[in-house]
């Protein structure tokens, strides 16, 4: 075998720039587009998936509409658990790559647990359990979407209460439709629908999920995995195991099935998609993005050097390894940003190592990019981190 080709930070934040559709001339047309180019944005925060979107799109003046056009009427994106046990949005056409490959097994352990908690209380067994089941799936396929309240109405035994971990510190009450609908969310049968306020809103209709086929789990790894790397190629085997959550034996099977190129990085090998080791010329200008909290770049890969400064790291994530808002030239994070309560977008650098006069006006108009389109919503990150916090109440 010859030597593995050498991909340097300069060549990654050229690859980013592009296929994370950041750079000006390679932003989307569509929130459709711009999933399909990231593979999945981080759904646990609504606000983040609007917010991702709209800092890709090349107009981006009808993201509320058109992001909620794809995820509610469209059903082209959806929101459901995938990788890590964390909600994310999806191309429908992925959902069931996800399902097989990341979902079943967290599946199983959720079912498992939710009757061992609920025995341990003294709660209906499982034949009860399903019954349930059944009853509130068909009235959630009668009604289209609904809150779990109003499945109640249709189904009473939604509303039993169990004590979960009796004689715990951390005992508490737990309501069987909420625990219920988890695990039904995590095994692909229910997705999140139309949420009950504005995009901002964390509080969803439940609906069913869209058929899919069931696949191979190892062939679902596989798929998954080539699509991220070609995404976000190249990758450490320690990016790959944290970004997918599989074991290290799944992920080397799954870079074998693929055929993926190993490559030298300054953190070790890496992998890149088979075919994809040749370089890649960088954007034709530099570029400015500011990026919601949890945004699928910021939090695409473990091992951040390469963009991100670890002395950075205090100020943009809290503590548990959440990032925040942030400010990106050029394939770099360089400072952070916010909302504050009059609706200004304020901003601020922390890495001023190549920040010169071009880029504080990139930066500048891209807040007042944002600005245009967010309007008079008001956005407060679900995860907060001391410079958000500092730059909100300062």
């Amino acid at each position: 075998m010859g030597a593995q080709r050498y991909i340097g930070a300069e060549e990654r934040r050229a690859r980013l720039a592009l296929r994370q559709r950041l750079a000006g001339r390679a932003r989307a047309g569509t929130p459709e587009e711009v999933a399909g180019a990231l593979v999945a944005l981080h759904g646990t925060d609504p606000a983040t998936v609007y917010l991702a979107v709209g800092a890709r799109l090349a107009y981006p003046a009808r993201t509320v509409e058109e992001t909620g056009r794809a995820l509610y009427e469209d059903r082209s994106l959806v929101r459901m658990h995938g990788m890590r046990h964390t909600v994310f949005v999806f191309p429908t056409a992925l959902t069931a790559v996800v399902h097989a490959s990341t979902g079943l097994a967290v599946a199983a352990r959720e079912r498992a647990a939710l009757l061992t908690h609920m025995a341990a209380a003294g709660a209906p067994d499982a034949a009860w359990l399903k019954e349930v089941e059944e009853s509130a799936l068909a009235a959630l396929a009668r009604r289209g979407q609904a809150t779990a309240a109003e499945l109640a109405q249709d189904e009473p035994r939604l509303r039993e209460q169990f004590v979960y971990a009796p004689g715990k510190s951390y005992e508490g009450m737990h309501t069987v439709s909420t625990r219920l609908l988890r695990v039904l969310g995590v095994e692909g049968k229910v997705v999140r629908g139309r949420p009950l306020g504005s995009w901002t809103s964390s509080r969803f209709r439940w609906a069913v999920a869209p058929p899919h086929a069931d696949l191979d789990p190892a062939e679902a790894q596989a798929e998954l995995l080539g699509r991220w790397l070609a995404a976000c190629g190249p990758a450490t085997e320690a990016d790959l195991k944290w970004w997918t959550g599989w074991r290290v034996t799944e992920v080397r099977r799954a870079l074998s099935a693929i055929g993926a190129e190993p490559v030298a990085l300054d953190e070790g090998t890496g992998y890149v998609a088979g075919g994809d080791a040749d370089p890649v010329p960088g954007p034709e200008e530099p570029w400015a993005a500011l990026l919601p909290a949890l945004d699928p770049t910021a939090m695409g890969w473990q091992q951040r050097d390469w963009y991100l400064a670890p002395e950075l790291r205090p100020r943009l994530f809290d503590g548990s390894g959440n990032v925040g808002p942030t400010v990106w030239w050029d394939g770099r994070v360089v400072g952070g940003w916010a909302q504050r309560p009059d609706g200004e977008i304020i901003w601020r650098i922390l890495d001023e190592e190549g920040v010169g006069r071009e880029a504080l006006a990139a930066i500048e108009s891209e807040a007042e990019r944002l600005s245009g389109w967010v309007g008079t919503t008001r956005i407060t990150p679900r995860f907060r981190t001391p410079l958000e916090k500092e730059l909100t109440t300062g």
